[in-house]
């Protein structure tokens, strides 16, 4: 695996102090947010500087029932070749649900959702994998997630089904020690244990983010300082593998340059007190041959990941596993988005948290993918937005989400303004056709559209 050394994630909000920031050795960059063919300069910039540039998908859904979209895997296989990637990264999870499979609605969850730690969910996840190695032009590598909510009846612990899934189809790890911190606080889970179970050879790199505690719950919010327990846990698993790379996440609420490069310092810190404890640890020989052991067994064996063509009948009990697991991610994120029933064996209070952290995050969204909303709207942006999405699950993307809650917001007569209601029909007029409208006056508009017509007679 490629030695990436120490990095930060690029967004266009700190993109000039990431390329004036000394010791960065690589940038990632949301693949999603960047066109192939009009990269950011300041990316352009860093490639010819020799900065690798990694993108990290975050609408694949691996993890979900469907089979990967080929539209998907396309677009992500493009951001590899025009940023010249030595791999990509995506998440274990689901970020939509419904459809075909369930003779239901599609919904969108705007988010990435905890997978079940199951037979089931493993063998999905496992498929869709491969389908997504056999698509994309580099590795891939996936992301272990943050959860509020755990789902009942698992059947593995986290490192046990990360092992499986790296023996299973050869796919590398993108750890996430944030998210191991946060499902210690949620779900009281060890990170420890995790570590201690997670096949090392098999890791690509490690995310480093921080995130706040309210009412008992850690939400893993890339917009504050990495915690100390997050920096320890990079420290733990420093001392049992020197990871090819650490990035360090931030997406918004962005400090002074002098703040992040004070993160990336304690990072370098962290890995260095940890590879002190691992050169400490391989000094003794029976802790040595031990870890040497591990590091056989965890290596995806040639068996594992070759995959023989599918029978009529492998392929019919995948189909069976598909749906079993669909009906039960549609009635999760249906009662998350849709305000249905909480299926059984789930945590109602957490569940509703995790809710509103989805409305919220949404409203969010909407507002950055079409900033005149919140302009238009002022200070009744947010919550009429919150109204209009608690019965309303988004079933596109963010800006389909926005669209629709406009046409909302004027179909349902809230606008007591005159001139507020104005500005967002003329706002959506301008977005919901084929084509931007032309801005001329009115008049001019009919008379052109007039002769239009009388010349076609």
């Amino acid at each position: 695996m490629e030695r990436l050394g120490t990095g930060i994630g690029w967004r266009p909000e700190i993109a000039g102090a990431v390329e004036s920031m000394p010791g960065v050795d690589w940038v990632e960059v949301v693949a999603e947010n960047v066109c192939p063919g009009h990269l950011p300069e300041s990316l352009r910039r860093l490639r010819e500087r020799g900065v690798t540039v990694v993108p990290h998908g975050v609408s694949l859904g691996l993890g979900g029932a469907d089979r990967p979209d080929e539209g998907r895997l396309t677009a992500l296989a493009e951001r590899a070749e025009a940023l010249g990637s030595p791999l990509v990264t995506e998440h274990i999870a689901f970020v939509r649900a419904g459809g075909p499979l369930t003779a239901s609605p599609r919904l969108e969850a705007g988010h990435l959702l905890p997978v079940p730690r199951t037979r089931d969910a493993l063998d999905v996840l496992c498929a869709n994998i491969r389908a997504a190695q056999d698509a994309l032009p580099v590795p891939l590598a996936v992301e272990n997630i943050a959860a509020l909510i755990s789902w009942p009846g698992e059947e593995m612990t986290e490192g046990q089904f990360l092992y499986d899934l790296a023996d299973r189809t050869g796919v590398r790890l993108l750890i996430d020690v944030a998210n191991l911190h946060t499902n210690h606080v949620n779900r009281g889970e060890d990170p420890a244990e995790a570590l201690a179970d997670l096949p090392l050879e098999a890791i690509a790199y490690v995310h480093v983010a921080g995130g706040f505690e309210r009412d008992g719950v850690w939400h893993d919010s890339h917009a504050h300082p990495v915690p100390r327990p997050v920096l320890d846990i990079l420290t733990d698993l420093a001392s049992r593998v020197s990871p090819p790379g650490v990035l360090l996440e931030r997406d918004e609420n962005f400090p002074e340059p002098a703040e992040l490069e004070g993160e990336l310092g304690a990072i370098r810190e962290a890995l260095e007190k940890g590879g002190g404890a691992r050169t400490t640890r391989s000094a003794d020989p029976a802790r040595a041959a031990s870890a040497t052991s591990a590091a056989s067994a965890s290596a995806p064996s040639a068996a594992s990941t070759s995959a023989a063509p599918p029978s009529a009948a492998s392929t019919s009990a995948d189909d069976l596993t598909r749906q079993r697991l669909a009906l039960t991610q549609t009635a999760l994120l249906s009662a998350l988005v849709a305000g249905t029933p909480v299926p059984e064996g789930f945590d109602r209070v957490r569940l509703g948290v995790q809710a509103r952290a989805l409305a919220g995050k949404r409203a969010d969204v909407v507002a950055k993918v079409a900033p005149e909303l919140p302009v238009i709207l002022g200070a009744s942006y947010r919550p009429a937005f919150l109204a209009y999405a608690h019965g309303h699950p988004m079933t596109d993307g963010y800006r389909h989400d926005a669209l629709a809650f406009a046409e909302h917001a004027l179909l349902a007569h809230q606008l007591e303004e005159a001139s507020t209601r104005r500005q967002l029909h003329e706002w959506w007029l301008e977005r919901s056709g084929p084509a931007p409208r032309a801005h001329r006056p009115a008049a001019v508009r009919l008379a052109r559209a007039t002769r239009r017509v009388l010349l076609r007679r």
